[in-house]
């Protein structure tokens, strides 16, 4: 059987998930899910690695049809519940799934795709505790298939097996140290691998609870936290980033109250992005928790993560988890000197099977020697990783230099007029690329000649001449906040 859900039985008496509708133990998760699986089999003996695609909303549901379609024997395939039907509709397609599962809420939007007879769609609402004879599943079957975000052309479908999800999940809980008391929110969506794995995966695998909410905030977050039950949270930069402006907003007792419950949290976790060391900081401030940093993509899960326990560096990802191995290379694809830059390559039972159907883009993202290139450079500092940025967005290469415009974000978001930044590497027929930076003042006026002045000695370790030219005319935006564009050219 199936590791995450063989663990199950272990724990069938505890709260497995919280969600608006109700408490449900792992029981209920077990029967639920069986359920699933023999309304999909329909008699046959396994679904063989068939595609099921599914659209519904965070809770009870979504968990209970993900494991039924892997006790079937199929390959789950989550779709967005925030997508257009055009991208919905790609993804059904591109994965040849031969069902799809849909929630009530969501028949509107699929009505036209309902109308095509070649799909077979069933609600999940009509699925029935059922029992029967499920197949034995083998770990190295295919699982899952998540959509990359497309970047460089239409989505990719990333597989992964049985195999691969349960190493990704049992380094995940022995390095950040899950146990089964803990309680944890999600408010993450369901179709990428943050919240599947890191967050309801490895709650599940330990016997713990996860809570979902109906719908994100800021408000609903605190309030839940108050409650003193949750005790590990996992979010994005942009999600602390809210919580940070709604306490700021707070009357002094409702900060009191919130910083209180913060205190007794055992984890709390960023990713899925670069964290501002700003908002590290003012989270710490708020909090007392340093939050774990980790590095992760759809194609290896989690490869890199801070300790648990030791030393946090901000602006850094930490080292290697146990069993997966990590190395930087230049662009012909050698092993570059500590100290220098290079991209992230990775190995080990947490990397993916393939691309689906598409076997070039595969071979290509893999090294001769079988290292997946993860297409992200970093450089290794004093026994931590610190990623410097995508190769393909945000390493800007100005005058035969790589330049990293995340390093030029953190530099600039510690001026007292700059409240948040962008910075992107545009075109230029000299350099190559000069870098320009988007800037959200905190007030609404922006003294260039005082930042040029600043900005000539926070990036002193820049050795070439350096020039500065500031575009100050920018209109306020539709919100009323006054935003600026500075052209820096370092060269």
């Amino acid at each position: 059987m199936i590791p995450l859900i063989q663990r199950a039985f272990d724990f069938q008496e505890r709260i497995a998930i919280k969600d608006s509708s109700d408490s449900y133990s792992y029981q209920h998760l077990l029967d639920a899910s069986e359920g699933v699986a023999m309304q999909l089999l329909q008699g046959k003996v396994d679904l063989d690695q068939a595609r099921v695609s599914f659209l519904v909303p965070a809770g009870f549901s979504y968990a209970a049809i993900q494991w039924g379609i892997w006790r079937a024997g199929g390959i789950a395939v989550p779709l967005c519940v925030k997508h257009p039907l055009s991208s919905i509709e790609y993804m059904i397609r591109d994965s040849e799934a031969s069902v799809v599962i849909y929630s009530k809420e969501f028949e509107a939007l699929l009505q036209p795709l309902l109308e095509t007879s070649e799909l077979h769609f069933i609600k999940a609402e009509q699925f029935s505790y059922k029992k029967g004879t499920l197949p034995n599943i083998s770990t190295d079957r295919s699982a899952m298939i998540l959509y990359t975000s497309g970047t460089t052309g239409n989505p990719k479908g990333v597989v992964t097996t049985h195999a691969n999800i349960e190493f990704q999940i049992r380094s995940l809980v022995t390095s950040w140290k899950w146990q089964q008391d803990d309680h944890i929110l999600n408010v993450l969506p369901l179709h990428h691998l943050h919240g599947i794995l890191n967050i309801l995966s490895c709650a599940l695998y330990s016997g713990a609870c996860c809570e979902f909410l109906p719908k994100f905030s800021a408000e609903g977050v605190f309030d839940a936290f108050r409650r003193d039950e949750i005790n590990v949270f996992m979010a994005v930069p942009t999600i602390y980033f809210k919580l940070i402006a709604h306490w700021n907003e707070a009357t002094p007792e409702t900060k009191e109250r919130i910083s209180k419950s913060l205190k007794r949290f055992r984890l709390m976790v960023s990713g899925s992005a670069a964290l501002p060391v700003s908002v590290l900081e003012e989270w710490e401030g708020i909090s007392g928790h340093t939050l774990l940093e980790r590095y992760g993509m759809t194609e290896i899960g989690m490869a890199i993560s801070n300790p648990y326990n030791g030393e946090r560096r901000p602006g850094h990802i930490g080292q290697p988890l146990d069993g997966v191995s990590v190395r930087l290379c230049d662009e012909n694809n050698q092993v570059v000197a500590n100290g220098a830059s290079g991209e992230i390559q990775i190995k080990g039972p947490n990397v993916f099977k393939t691309y689906w159907n598409r076997p070039e883009a595969t071979a290509s993202s893999f090294t001769k020697d079988g290292w997946f290139r993860s297409g992200d450079i970093a450089v290794f500092n004093d026994g931590s990783y610190k990623i410097l940025g995508r190769n393909s967005v945000d390493i800007i290469k100005s005058g035969g230099y790589k330049i990293s415009a995340l390093e030029i974000e953190e530099v600039l978001r510690t001026h007292p007029q700059i409240k948040d930044c962008g910075v992107v590497g545009i075109p230029d027929l000299e350099w190559g690329e000069v870098i320009g930076a988007s800037i959200i003042l905190e007030k609404d006026s922006l003294d260039a000649n005082e930042i040029r002045s600043w900005l000539k000695g926070k990036l002193s370790d820049y050795k070439t001449p350096r020039k500065y030219i500031f575009q100050d005319d920018l209109p306020r935006n539709a919100m009323g906040k006054v935003t600026k564009k500075v052209l820096i050219d370092l060269f």
